[in-house]
């Protein structure tokens, strides 16, 4: 077993698909998410979409910061963490142009986290949507609760649902074929929409990268932050504090570097980089939804668990060839070099320098999408394509490395 999964993780969450595997998968079984009949209103054009995810164990490193550095608005970015992991998901089957509904769930340790710490979380969401509105986004908080589960949580666990109802003819479904051009949006840099510069990290594989970054004294410290069960040499064995201050030029330049402190303007901590809140496409999206006959879109993939991997879910009979990525984020290059794990982890764990694909056969399409992309600043391009083959692979070739899967 890998690291990872001695952590108590898995990236392809196996045992999930097995255990929910006789379910019924909606109308549209090979849709990125399960769509159900318009059971809210009965109307045969119509479809209903509920879909849950959270924050994962993002939360404990808020929880973390918090208590070394006092700094309680980095509650806000877990807030966007949960939503954002919801949203773009549904962003995946064309759920963009509807009204959206939130509900949200939040379960602390009622002796650990006072109410300041709610506050921040429900405020950083009410935030985000206002910030989602302003594009044109019609997502509303339809409320939510708070739990105290003192016996079950060890710190703070935030989660969201969202609802939709949408036309069923707008669904966008995975028709992933050969010849496909593979586009990919960036998930680090600084959006238009963001506030400060984002590591790319997103929400998933943060069991892991908060325990090969940050140094086993926090565990001693915080026990409260640690799985009891979770063998001893997998606990916070890295050699980063997470207040140490980090020049933002020199770190995306020369992630191996000293760290300085104190802190200045252009600066930015270890523990701020990997909490950057999750970015969010729909801005991006939404324009590209909004200008493109969706028929010309064969497939939009969030990269989200099983990171470069997840597009294997939704095809067959096709080789996903990924050799234009991005440069891969420092950050990445960082837990790589601390986990001392392979290539072939690192990217079915995390994004890598991309968290939303989308695929289409016609270039002029591609084009657009990159040049609306860029015009959130959001970096943008052709990663790879797609061609025939008898059953199903994948093939990242990049810096060197050829990793099959």
């Amino acid at each position: 077993m890998s690291d990872y999964e001695n952590r108590g993780v898995s990236s392809d969450k196996s045992e999930v698909h097995a255990a929910i595997a006789n379910l019924d998968k909606g109308i549209f079984p090979n849709a990125f998410c399960k769509i159900l009949p318009d059971l809210l209103s009965g109307d045969e054009y119509y479809c209903n979409i509920i879909h849950a995810d959270g924050a994962g164990t993002k939360a404990i490193l808020a929880y973390l910061y918090w208590k070394e550095t006092g700094d309680i608005s980095v509650f806000k970015g877990i807030a966007q963490d949960s939503i954002v992991m919801n949203l773009d998901d549904l962003l995946c089957v064309g759920a963009i142009n509807v009204p959206l509904i939130l509900s949200g769930t939040i379960g602390r340790n009622k002796f650990l986290i006072p109410g300041e710490v709610i506050a921040e979380i429900i405020n950083g969401s009410e935030e985000f949507l206002e910030m989602l509105r302003s594009f044109g986004i019609e997502i509303y908080s339809g409320g939510g609760e708070t739990a105290d589960l003192g016996d079950s949580i060890r710190t703070l666990v935030v989660d969201d649902t969202i609802t939709a109802r949408m036309l069923r003819y707008n669904v966008v479904l995975p028709n992933i074929k050969a010849g496909d051009f593979i586009v990919g949006l960036s998930s680090f840099g600084k959006a238009s929409y963001e506030k400060e510069y984002n590591s790319g990290i997103g929400s998933n594989g943060l069991t892991s990268a908060r325990h090969d970054i940050f140094y086993h004294k926090y565990a001693e410290k915080y026990p409260e932050i640690v799985d009891p069960l979770m063998p001893v040499n997998l606990v916070y064995k890295g050699n980063y504090k997470v207040d140490w201050g980090i020049p933002l030029e020199y770190y995306i330049n020369d992630p191996y570097g000293k760290y300085l402190e104190p802190l200045h303007d252009d600066m930015m901590t270890m523990g701020k980089l990997v909490l950057s809140p999750t970015r969010t496409y729909a801005p991006i999206i939404k324009a590209i939804l909004s200008n493109v006959d969706r028929a010309r879109i064969t497939g939009i993939i969030h990269c989200s668990g099983g990171g470069q991997k997840k597009v294997m879910k939704f095809v067959d009979n096709i080789h996903i060839i990924k050799d234009n990525l991005f440069p891969i984020p420092p950050l990445f290059k960082l837990i790589k070099k601390e986990a001392g794990t392979s290539w072939q982890e690192m990217f079915q764990t995390y994004n890598m320098g991309h968290r939303m694909e989308i695929y289409t056969s016609e270039k002029w399409v591609a084009d657009y999408i990159i040049e609306a992309s860029k015009s959130f600043n959001v970096d943008a391009q052709i990663i790879g394509h797609v061609e025939e083959f008898n059953g199903k692979k994948m093939t990242i070739i990049h810096e060197g490395q050829e990793i099959v899967y």
